[in-house]
């Protein structure tokens, strides 16, 4: 009932920028969080950059100054602006989102499919 679509991975050369967008929609009543974690093969699951529904992020330390997430709460979308991206960022970047679907039931986290970031050097 929930989907997350992703957009806007690819392949860029170091300094470079990429802007990854994600557009939920389905049943929703609110959406209280979105964000954006990354995966390396062998690494665990680790938080880039999070944003809540007034408008307060937080990021990991390896991102802060060069990534700017971001949101637009009429169209459900999260944006996550990344500059001066470095080898070290290739990963497989996931959207999530913290979503309640109807006022009477609780809050859940839906996941986007993934979407391939692979910077060269």
């Amino acid at each position: 009932q929930v989907q997350l679509v992703e957009s806007g991975g690819g392949l860029v050369q170091a300094g470079g920028s990429l802007r990854l967008s994600c557009a939920a929609s389905g049943r929703i009543f609110s959406i209280n969080v979105m964000g954006w974690y990354r995966q390396t093969p062998g690494k665990q699951r680790e938080l880039v950059a999070g944003i809540t529904s007034g408008g307060s992020t937080n990021y990991a330390d390896s991102v802060k100054g060069r990534f700017t997430i971001s949101r637009d709460n009429a169209k459900n979308t999260v944006y996550l602006e990344m500059n001066s991206l470095k080898p070290e960022d290739t990963a497989v970047y996931y959207c999530n989102a913290l979503i309640r679907p109807t006022p009477r039931r609780d809050d859940y986290n839906y996941w986007g499919q993934g979407t391939q970031v692979t910077v060269s050097s």
